[in-house]
């Protein structure tokens, strides 16, 4: 092949010098064309013959100067090149030449460049236009060959633009839409690693940010349809040395740094092309590095070098690290892939900012990933501790007979709108695996509505995570109840109008011809009345029944069946949902029953959507959805416990609830090792002046300072944070220990109300609620929290800082009265221990006292008090108003001011004359009046004296007195010693359910004594002596032996008071016992009844 490079000054310098141009040519096809002489063979004029018929090859590259006045005009330079190359068509197909290429410039501009190719008849590539030739290949154009293509005009030079369009059968409908930005960086060969990482770090930074730039502006074209999974393709042209490791982690970086951008533009793959030495005598070696974000929450970044194929010679990508991944095998210059059927359902869920429900359990592994990562940060532990496989998963279907069966297949196969996993996480809490079970609408299959399909598998996997006591997690994004009509009615269905020739006027009825009605009689889709009209036989409709199933009111079945199935689970599972996009109707509904909801920020939870209010309110009145049910809504009312930004956090946010909870109903709470010291002072103190209570939980920065709080450091998890903000809510670690926190919002907030638009006489009202007082929404939320701690197994602590309820006209219509009587109601419920603490300068005042004394349910309750707190009826001031007054306050400076007692005497005296009698009354008021405020303070503090926490150990109202700065520890060893009772008593209970709570912690205490002897008897109320016991193994087998015993009596005992006075029975329930027994105990029982029988007959007579 011959390629020939020419400039000239002009295009007339170039018409010329064209002729000479293609002389060159001709000489070379003659030298190089085997002569037709006489002894010339026939298969040698065949050969020749079929290669001048051949692709021609050969190539010329053509510049042309712009003098300096004439301006840079690329379509006019296109056109000129173009007109000129058609005039020399037939010049250039005669010389054999395969492609023109022009490039047009002028002294400082950026050269224009313009091709044109014999296979598409002498018109432009507009596909290289601006490419430079010899570096054509290096965009890898070619591998866009599944789509049809068009170079798109941008502002940097450097880049190239392409919109493709994936190619497809003529009449179907094109949906894979998507940009490709290509760009090549040049420079010189580099030497050292220093340079090559430094240079490779700027200029793949810029040009990634060049090329999101130049996305972002063609993406607002609205030339262009919405495109999807776009590509970036960076070939680094010089030779660098670097770790290809290296490369891999500093992509990966960039990515994070970039995510959310690229992520917006859609930047779903990337590329990069380089030439490496891992030395700088290593030899180079290319190597591709294949960037995926399909899922928008994972980075796949997949390293390839090339070997040649040993069976097809072809040069294919190889996996340089140890995993293989998807492109290894795959020729190097195998063209970009169209969107599969995976890939569209993928993308239709994304344009809906939700993620495609077969991607959900990739988000669960990448979430646990996240989780190792922040435990090993927080408890510097080396990484070899990540279990290997992380997630492991099954999917649930329903087969024929709609019992539920384990399976693997390929997703993207299902045929209903509801999916199921049984998964495996390996967690820190449990690195040998916990299950739980996954429920998800699709919302990719008839836009994830429910119908008597999904019902049936949400109810039977719901069933299995209650059978097996495992949480279960629903990821709701969904339409509601689905709604369908008879599509087999609909297209055959006929009108019997009133007027034919005025449809306006109405019709009378629907009917189907005795031909359509033979046709679908068979279906029993429908009930129809034979009747004459107008001449002819018609079958009236009556009803419509449907062909299908899950047409109407059988949707709205299955949707109330499944909604008393989460409010069972809620009551024997921990149940969780996850609301992405949107869940609407019932979907709202199961999501509210399952009670703990993680809402992403762009969702909704609604029953109605805005247009069909609007539609019957008859106006525009709401813009949105999210108007009606967005996190500023559902978070702000409590419906939602934590909001989230993403799918993938709201993943993780579930996993970091789930750390709290065991990994079946009845297992002990998981314990996780704490470099939190349990015996470490809190050094946060709570003052008497408002403060923030997070601080006293979880410790924070204080002046530039970190003050610790009571519980593990980074382990406090708050829930419902903005709906009633008097009361704060979370979970939290104490020396590992998960546990459930109530505490007290010291401060005044503000709360919102705001208006409805549909009503226009509401406008947005915002209350002051002062802090340290319960108003109905903080009762609720108390009581709630307390009910999801309870069904969680958590031990729970309520730091009690209330004043009391709020008991004004509003709050009381506001059923403060009720809300208030439900958190006595779930204390009464509660099976963990629960400690009441009153903190440093916190007050426990009247019915906020009532509603969480120990006495509600004594079994699990202990209160406890800080040694400055306080707790009583009423506040001093008002235990003065009503026990001291005025009266009182005067009786007292008679007893105790001399002053005061001489006047008073002195007027009493009768021998007083009546003027000094009156000149000491006048004194005597003005005494009174100026010691009044002093003894009203000193009458404050009478009161003060009878609330203080000695005077409530003395009655015996709380367990003990507490120092706030030892109070960590303390509680460390209360809550455990607690569990560990409370897990002995759970045996004791299911061995003797007669026993009660007393007689088992005496059993406990006498058992102690027996293993320490008495002389050690006073440990009994040291904590950490009674875990260590409790903790022993050697003693717990005795403790377990001892359960045994108990009960093998019990049972015996009950087997007693059966046949008790019942000869007949008695002898039916031997014969029973004797059947289920087995050969060997025959024997001992014949030879115990010779006994018992023996016994009898030697006893003497009465």
């Amino acid at each position: 092949r011959l390629g020939v490079m020419a400039a000239f000054s002009s295009v007339d310098h170039l018409r010329s010098n064209f002729e000479s141009l293609m002389e060159r040519y001709a000489r070379y096809i003659q030298q190089n064309t085997p002569s037709c002489g006489a002894s010339t063979t026939s298969s040698e004029l065949g050969s020749i013959r079929e290669e001048k018929s051949a692709e021609p090859l050969h190539i010329i590259n053509i510049a042309i100067q712009h003098p300096p006045t004439v301006e840079m005009d690329q379509y006019r330079d296109c056109q000129i090149c173009s007109e000129f190359i058609k005039e020399k068509e037939k010049d250039l197909i005669d010389n054999g030449i395969r492609r023109v290429t022009f490039l047009t410039f002028k002294k400082g501009h950026y050269p224009y460049f313009f091709t044109f190719r014999h296979r598409l008849h002498w018109s432009e590539d507009s596909i290289y236009r601006h490419l430079e030739p010899a570096l054509a290949f290096q965009l890898d154009i070619h591998r866009l060959k599944n789509f049809n293509i068009k170079l798109l005009q941008t502002n940097n030079h450097i880049l190239h633009m392409y919109y493709g369009t994936a190619k497809s059968s003529s009449g179907s409908q094109v949906t894979d839409n998507r940009f490709f930005v290509r760009s090549i960086i040049r420079h010189a060969n580099f030497f050292t690693k220093e340079a090559s990482f430094d240079y490779m770090e700027r200029e793949g930074e810029k040009y990634l940010q060049e090329s999101l730039n130049e996305l972002e502006v063609s993406m607002s074209n609205r030339n262009y349809k919405k495109s999807d999974c776009n590509h970036i393709f960076l070939n680094f042209v010089p030779c660098m040395v670097i770790n290809p490791m290296i490369v891999k982690e500093k992509v990966k970086q960039f990515i994070e740094r970039y995510g959310k951008r690229l992520w917006k533009l859609r930047v779903l793959q990337a590329e990069l092309k380089m030439k490496l030495r891992e030395t700088a005598s290593s030899p180079e070696q290319n190597f591709w590095f294949f960037v995926n974000t399909e899922s928008g929450y994972s980075i796949d970044i997949h390293i390839y070098t090339c070997k040649e194929d040993p069976n097809s010679g072809i040069q294919c990508l190889h996996s340089f690290e140890e995993s293989q991944g998807p492109m290894h095998g795959i020729p190097v210059n195998a063209p970009y892939l169209t969107r599969d059927f995976l890939q569209q359902k993928r993308c239709s869920a994304q344009l809906m900012e939700t993620t495609y429900v077969y991607d959900f359990p990739k988000m669960f592994r990448e979430a646990c990933r996240q989780r190792w990562t922040e435990h090993i940060r927080h408890n510097d532990l080396p990484k070899t501790v990540v279990p290997v496989e992380l997630m492991r998963c099954t999917e649930l279907v329903l087969d024929q007979y709609d019992n539920l069966i384990e399976i693997h297949r390929v997703p993207g196969q299902n045929d209903i709108g509801m999916i199921a996993w049984k998964m495996l996480l390996r967690v820190p809490e449990y690195p040998e695996g916990r299950d739980v079970i996954i429920i998800a609408n699709d919302i990719t299959h008839k836009i994830g509505t429910f119908g008597p399909k999904e019902d049936k598998l949400y109810l039977k996997a719901s069933e299995l995570s209650r059978a097996h006591g495992i949480p279960r997690i629903y990821l709701s994004v969904n339409s509601g109840a689905r709604i369908g009509l008879a599509d087999e009615i609909k297209n055959i269905f006929n009108v019997a109008w009133i007027d034919k020739a005025h449809p306006d006027k109405g019709f009378k009825y629907l009917y189907l011809t005795p031909a359509d009605y033979k046709t679908i009689s068979s279906k029993n889709s429908v009930i129809a009345e034979l009747i004459e009209d107008e001449g002819e036989s018609r079958y009236k409709i009556e009803t419509i029944i449907g062909e299908r199933n899950g047409l109407g009111v059988e949707n709205l079945q299955g949707s109330g069946m499944i909604a008393g199935e989460t409010s069972r689970s809620y009551d024997d599972v921990f149940t969780i949902s996850l609301v992405t996009c949107r869940s609407v109707g019932i979907g709202s509904y199961i999501v509210r029953l399952g009670q703990r909801v993680v809402q992403v920020e762009n969702s909704y939870i609604i029953l109605t959507g805005a247009s069909a209010l609007n539609n019957v309110l008859g106006r525009q009145v709401y813009t949105s959805n999210t108007q009606l049910g967005g996190t500023q809504i559902m978070f702000n009312n409590g419906v939602s416990h934590h909001t989230v930004p993403n799918d993938l956090s709201g993943v993780s946010a579930i996993l970091k609830w789930l750390a709290f909870v065991p990994k079946n109903r009845g297992a002990p709470s998981p314990v996780l090792p704490s470099v939190d010291p349990v015996a470490r002072p809190i050094t946060f103190t709570p003052t008497k002046q408002p403060y923030d209570p997070r601080f006293m939980l979880a410790g924070g920065m204080v002046e530039g300072e970190w003050q610790a709080g009571f519980f593990d450091k980074n382990s406090w998890m708050e829930c419902m944070g903005n709906w009633a903000k008097t009361v704060v809510c979370g979970r939290a670690r104490l020396g590992g220990m998960p546990m459930g926190i109530i505490c007290v919002e010291t401060r005044t907030v503000e709360c919102e109300n705001p208006a409805d638009p549909a009503n226009l006489d509401t406008e947005t009202k915002v209350t002051q609620q002062a802090g340290q007082v319960w108003y109905p929404d903080s009762a609720y939320k108390t009581a709630q929290a307390i009910k999801d701690f309870n069904r969680e197994d958590l031990p729970l602590i309520i730091f009690a800082n209330w004043r009391g309820f709020s008991g004004g006209m509003r709050d009381m219509y506001g059923e403060i009265l009720k809300y208030g009587s439900y958190i006595v109601d779930a204390l009464v419920e509660y099976k963990q221990p629960v400690f009441v603490y009153i903190p440093p300068f916190g007050e426990l005042r009247g019915g906020a006292w009532v509603v969480v004394d120990p006495k509600i349910n004594p079994d699990v309750m202990e209160m406890f008090a800080d040694k400055d707190s306080r707790g009583g009826v009423l506040e001093p001031e008002g235990t003065v108003i009503v026990q001291f007054k005025q009266r009182d306050i005067v009786q007292t400076m008679k007893r105790i001011d001399a002053r005061y007692q001489e006047l008073f005497n002195t007027i009493e005296d009768e021998n007083t004359t009546n003027e000094s009698r009156r000149q000491m009354q006048s004194e005597l008021r003005h005494r009174e009046a100026l010691l009044t405020p002093a003894y009203h303070m000193i009458s404050k503090k009478f009161a003060d004296l009878h609330d203080t926490p000695q005077r409530m150990l003395a009655k015996g109202v709380i367990s003990e007195i507490l120092d706030w700065s030892t109070a960590r520890e303390y509680f460390y060893w209360k809550v455990k010693r607690r569990t560990l009772e409370f897990a002995i008593k759970r045996k004791l209970k299911t061995a003797n359910p007669a026993l009660n709570n007393g007689q088992m912690q005496e059993m406990l205490r006498r058992w102690f004594v027996e293993a320490k002897g008495p002389v050690h008897n006073y440990l009994w109320d040291n904590n950490s002596a009674v875990v260590e016991w409790l903790s022993d193994g050697d003693e717990m087998n005795i403790v377990n032996e001892n359960i045994r015993v108990i009960e093998k009596d019990a049972k015996l005992l009950a087997i007693d008071s059966i046949v008790e006075g019942n000869e007949d029975m008695s002898l039916e329930a031997v014969i029973a016992l004797l059947q289920k027994m087995g050969t060997r105990h025959h024997a001992e029982v014949k030879k115990l009844l010779e006994t018992v029988s023996n016994d009898i007959t030697q006893e003497p007579e009465a």
